[in-house]
C-alpha cells in the first residue's frame, strides 16, 4: 500500500520542525513549504491525503488557502492552524476546510485530527454554515459520527477563550447529545441532517440541537441511566443487555452534570442547554 501524503504549509521554521516531528510514521510521506505558492506548485504535481495549512510567508494565510486546494485536489482534506478566532473557525468551516486549530499547537490534538482526516470520509457539505453571527452560531450537520466528531471540534475553538473546564464541559455535554440525535434520531442516515445552534450572552452559553426523528420520552427510556428508580441505581444496565444494546445510557445523566439547566421539547426531538459563566 502506497503511504500516505502529508503537506505540511507554515513559515515558520519550528513549527514546520514540530509537526514533521509529531506526525512522521513510516506509512506517511511528508513535505513542507513555507508558503501558498510553493504549496500550490507542490499540489499540481502529486496528490495529497492532508494538508496542514498555516501562516505562509508574505502573509499568505492558510485560510485563503483551502479554496485553491480544493479546486486542485478535491480529495484533499485540509486542516487549517491559526490564530484563536471564532471568525475564522467560521470561515474554515464555510471554506469546507476538515478542521481549524488555534495556535500554539497542541500536539494531541493535531495528531488527532490528521488522524482523523486520514481515516474519514468526509464530504463538502457534511458541516454546512447557516447563521454566522458570532453570538448565533447555527450549523447544519450530516447524520455522520465523523461529522459529529468534526462539529465538536469546531465548537470546541469557537469556545476557545473560556476557562479550560468551562468550554470543555460544553463540548462534551454538546457531544453527548450530538451522537444521540444523530445516532437516535437520525438512525446514523447520511441522508438526513441535524441543526445546532450556539449562543453567546454576556453571562452565558446556550446550545440548541433539533433532529430529524420522531422524539422520544423521557419518561419512556428504561435503557437509560436517568430512568433508574433510586432503589436501583443500575437498572438501565439490565435493561440494554436484555435488548442487545451496547453498553452505556449515562449520556442524558452525564450531560445534566456538566451544564446548568437542560430542556428538551415535547417531542422529544430538540434539546437545549445552558451554562452560565
Amino acid at each position: 500500500m502506497s503511504p500516505r501524503s502529508l503537506l505540511l504549509v507554515d513559515s515558520d521554521p519550528a513549527v514546520q520542525e514540530q509537526l514533521s516531528n509529531l506526525l512522521k510514521r513510516d506509512d506517511r510521506s511528508i513535505q513542507t513549504v513555507v508558503d501558498g505558492r510553493e504549496a500550490l506548485d507542490y499540489l499540481r504535481q502529486a496528490a495529497i491525503d492532508v494538508v496542514v495549512a498555516g501562516q505562509g510567508r508574505n502573509g499568505y494565510d492558510g485560510l485563503k488557502l483551502v479554496r485553491r486546494v480544493r479546486a486542485l485536489r478535491p480529495a484533499a482534506r485540509v486542516i487549517v492552524t491559526g490564530d484563536q478566532s471564532p471568525e475564522r473557525v467560521v470561515g474554515a468551516i464555510r471554506e469546507h476546510a476538515f478542521s481549524y486549530i488555534h495556535k500554539p499547537l497542541v500536539s494531541h490534538v493535531v495528531a488527532d485530527l490528521v488522524q482523523q482526516a486520514l481515516d474519514g470520509h468526509s464530504g463538502k457539505d457534511d458541516i454546512r454554515v447557516i447563521s454566522a453571527r458570532l453570538e448565533w452560531i447555527t450549523l447544519d450537520v450530516r447524520c455522520k459520527l465523523d461529522a459529529a466528531e468534526r462539529t465538536t471540534h469546531f465548537m470546541r475553538e469557537m469556545l476557545a477563550d473560556l476557562p479550560s473546564h468551562t468550554y470543555e464541559d460544553i463540548a462534551a455535554a454538546f457531544r453527548e447529545l450530538l451522537m444521540n440525535a444523530i445516532e437516535h434520531g437520525g438512525l446514523s442516515n447520511p441522508k438526513k441532517r441535524c441543526r445546532v445552534s450556539l449562543l453567546r450572552t454576556v453571562r452565558s452559553v446556550i446550545v440548541h440541537i433539533h433532529d430529524p426523528g420522531p422524539g422520544f420520552s423521557l419518561d419512556l427510556l428504561p435503557h437509560a441511566a436517568i430512568s433508574n428508580p433510586d432503589d436501583s441505581p443500575i437498572k438501565h444496565v439490565e435493561v440494554r443487555a436484555e435488548e442487545g444494546r451496547r453498553p452505556g445510557g449515562f449520556g442524558i445523566l452525564m450531560t445534566r452534570n456538566l451544564v446548568d439547566e437542560l430542556l428538551y421539547n415535547e417531542r422529544g426531538n430538540a434539546v437545549l442547554f445552558v451554562k452560565y459563566l
